[in-house]
């Protein structure tokens, strides 16, 4: 079934669902004055909205395009009947259409009205009085008033519609339906339209306008005018949506014309802005220990406080230091440039300058009690502390008051020890309210602890060695000395001593020579300890056996320059080579090497470590220096065999001993057993000693036995490095110290020695600059005694066999 036009009358003059008794209806042209326009209820409200649609005429707007362009799109909503307001609880009467009005007054009854919606069947004739919707002309859109009525009864009818009265056939309104009940939009009269105004108006399909004929009159649709736009909620939705998306669009784009198309000037301007209310402070990283070999500490970070301030907020720089020099250590000159208002490296304006680290806890707190300085910070910091003072001093090194490795193992192990500082960086406002604001930009990086290192250092045993060490180089006057403890199964460095020794606390009070790691820093001649490597080399090579004899005679002449022994020996005298050791004979040494060759002489010096350092773990190890055989003068071949045209510092010669004492295996001397990580608390052990064989391990025993004749022969250079109930190989020596190209007047007197000689535990090595004596009168009591402690001390068995006897001479 189509759609119907809206154009078609509908069965009978009762309003519509959803429609308005108070709009006036179409063709009125006046309305009264006096009033305004007002809803009369829910039915008023809903004339405004497409509810009072209904589905017929929906449909027909959506299939009917040329409907939706000539019509009202509110017209079927907003539709109301003959502008009347029907009685509650019955549905007005119908009206007929005003072409029929005459009709309709001659063949029907006064008071009699037409049963609403009743229509004639199809193919039956309409009766007397009754319209047919099918052959009726369009309605007109105005009101009609039939032609026969005379002017009068005309001008009563339209002021009776104006006050909403019926007009009797004689032209006078009744009195029963005298009553107001116009509608606000009623219809006015010429004199109300001039001005006057009248009562209401009769609404119409009310009872009281249906009962006469007479007053009948066409039912015409009224259209009020078109509602607000707004009043559509499809129309709000989607004006509210093209609003919201415009305005996300606009700020998209604003944010790419800041991002992308800005001028480098206004980036610049936006960074700047940010980062001067953008102040940081560096978090320093906790630095790892060094610890001996049993977990004791030999120096490690303690808590203290930092001194720093803001260059932005110190309000007098210069009373600030007068105040703070003497309680930092400070001077004055050095702390006003940092409280100064300065730039900074990348441009930026200085917020945070250190002007003292590792402060006493004490002087921090007190400085931050002083209100009166403005822009000055104390914070908790750390400083490296030392227990034993001096014990290993040389050996560890020290920091600067940033905590970074100066010298030593500290500098040597930097990067493990340090870790890595952390930041925080936080957004504060101006003048007073400089403090980090809340919710604003913050930033904190945490610093990560750096490693702790185990050493092969053993704490007591380091203390006696350096004890003892010192005791004796008082006594001699010596100007520098040291002392080696080796295990010889291992490589690893029990102890490592220097003398004088310092406190590593206060490291600037003493001379930077002062704080030199002797056993690895200092380089001198070797001397007669060098022998025992040619004799282990002529063995390992066969050109010599322990039985073999040498003719010493009184003295050999190089290149022009003579070498004789300390122990001169008549022309043709021969000598055993336990002799030679014993008696340290310069010509028989001399004579073996010449077997050698200058070629294996090299080589084995090689093989034992000389000329390279040994990597131990120290910084600033000294590799020494040897000859190859392109560099031998003509003196060389005398010099070289005695140690006396070598370099090498004593943590080489003990290695080479060490290499004896392990059966001619060599192995790496070295001082990191572990290293212990900050964060987690991994242990991983140090780098494994580079190993490598020097004789083989009967030449090794033979020449230890040969060694042995050093110390308990009566006429030997060693005697006073005997251990009581130990058995010890060794060798003394006597050389010069080279000092900025020249040999000092003093002597450099040397002991090597191993125990227990028949299976040696330990190798320790002892030098010392002294003005006079030798190395047998110097450094071998002093070997003594540490050899003593150190057996006593890891509970060495003493020796089983006692030592062999010697012939000096066959």
């Amino acid at each position: 079934m189509s759609p119907r036009n809206d154009d078609t009358p509908r069965r009978g003059d009762s309003p519509r669902r959803g429609t308005s008794r108070d709009l006036p209806t179409e063709g009125d042209e006046t309305r009264d004055t006096g009033r305004s326009r007002g809803f009369g209820g829910i039915g008023d409200a809903r004339a405004y909205t497409p509810r009072g649609r209904t589905m017929a005429e929906r449909d027909q707007r959506t299939r009917s395009p040329r409907a939706g362009r000539t019509t009202d799109p509110f017209r079927p909503a907003l539709q109301v009947l003959d502008g009347g307001r029907p009685q509650r609880g019955r549905r007005p009467a119908e009206t007929e259409p005003p072409a029929e009005k005459e009709t309709a007054a001659k063949t029907e009854k006064p008071g009699k009205t037409e049963k609403p919606g009743k229509t004639e069947k199809p193919g039956k004739p309409a009766r007397a009085g009754q319209r047919d919707p099918r052959r009726e002309p369009p309605r007109s859109r105005r009101p009609e008033i039939d032609e026969d009525d005379g002017d009068e009864l005309r001008q009563r009818r339209e002021r009776a519609a104006g006050r909403g009265v019926r007009v009797r056939d004689g032209g006078k309104p009744s009195a029963k339906t005298a009553r107001d009940s116009r509608s606000p939009f009623a219809p006015r009269t010429r004199k109300e339209a001039a001005g006057k105004p009248t009562g209401r108006t009769l609404a119409k399909g009310s009872p009281a306008a249906t009962k006469s004929p007479a007053t009948k009159s066409r039912a015409v649709r009224a259209i009020t005018p078109e509602p607000p736009k707004l009043a559509n909620s499809t129309k709000r939705l989607r004006l509210g949506t093209v609003l919201a998306l415009s305005l996300f669009v606009m700020i998209g784009v604003r944010l790419v014309v800041l991002q992308v198309a800005s001028s480098p000037a206004d980036a610049a301007r936006l960074i700047k802005l940010r980062e001067d209310r953008i102040s940081s402070i560096t978090l320093p990283a906790p630095r790892g220990s060094i610890l001996d070999r049993d977990g004791t500490v030999l120096a490690h970070s303690v808590e203290a406080r930092y001194v720093a301030a803001d260059p932005m907020l110190v309000k007098d720089p210069s009373q600030t230091a007068a105040i703070l020099a003497p309680l930092l250590g400070v001077a004055q000159s050095k702390l006003i440039p940092k409280m100064t208002k300065h730039t900074r490296a990348d441009g930026r304006q200085s917020r945070f300058e250190f002007l003292a680290q590792g402060v006493d806890i004490a002087i921090g707190d007190r400085i931050a009690g002083m209100k009166q300085l403005s822009g000055i910070v104390v914070g908790q910091d750390e400083r490296r502390d030392v227990p034993g003072a001096d014990l290993a001093s040389n050996l560890i090194g020290f920091t600067s008051a940033d905590n970074a490795g100066l010298e030593g193992m500290e500098a040597r192990y930097d990067s493990l020890l340090r870790g890595t500082p952390g930041e925080q960086e936080f957004e504060i406002g101006k003048g007073d309210l400089d403090a980090p604001i809340p919710g604003g930009y913050q930033s904190y990086t945490e610093p990560q602890p750096g490693n702790s290192i185990e050493l092969t250092i053993d704490g007591d045993l380091q203390y006696e060695v350096q004890g003892l060490l010192s005791e004796q180089l008082q006594k001699w006057k010596a100007s520098i000395g040291g002392a080696v403890v080796i295990d010889v199964k291992t490589g690893e460095v029990l102890a490592q001593a220097s003398y004088p020794p310092y406190n590593a606390a206060k490291p600037l009070d003493v001379s930077p020579s002062t704080r030199d790691d002797v056993p690895s820093g200092i380089v001198a001649d070797p001397g007669s300890i060098h022998k025992a490597f040619m004799i282990g080399a002529a063995l390992q090579e066969g050109v010599i056996t322990p039985d073999s004899a040498i003719t010493v005679g009184p003295g050999l002449e190089r290149g022009g320059y003579p070498f004789q022994d300390s122990h001169m020996q008549p022309k043709g005298t021969k000598m055993t080579i336990p002799g030679i050791l014993a008696l340290s004979s310069n010509v028989g040494t001399i004579l073996i090497a010449d077997r050698l060759g200058k070629q294996k002489v090299y080589e084995y010096q090689q093989k034992f470590g000389l000329g390279k350092a040994t990597n131990e773990g120290v910084a600033g190890e000294v590799p020494g220096k040897i000859l190859a055989p392109d560099e031998w003068s003509g003196s060389a071949s005398g010099s070289v065999p005695i140690g006396m045209s070598v370099d090498a510092t004593l943590i080489q010669m003990a290695a080479g001993y060490a290499a004896i004492a392990n059966d001619g295996t060599y192995i790496q001397p070295h001082l990191i057993k572990n290293v212990i990580s900050g964060r987690d608390g991994k242990v991983t052990p140090g780098a494994a000693p580079e190993k490598h064989q020097v004789l083989r391990p009967e030449v090794a025993r033979e020449l230890r036995t040969m060694m042995e004749a050093v110390v308990d022969e009566d006429d030997a250079t060693g005697t006073q490095a005997r251990v009581v109930g130990y058995r010890v190989a060794g060798k003394t020596g006597t050389g010069k110290r080279l000092v900025d190209g020249k040999y000092t007047s003093s002597n450099y007197g040397s002991f090597i020695g191993m125990a227990p000689a028949e299976n040696p535990r330990f190798v320790i090595a002892v030098s010392a600059e002294v003005p006079n004596g030798t190395g047998g009168d110097v450094a071998a009591p002093a070997f003594s005694k540490m050899m003593s402690s150190a057996l006593l001390h890891y509970g060495v068995p003493p020796s089983s066999t006692p030592a062999p006897k010697f012939r000096i001479h066959p």
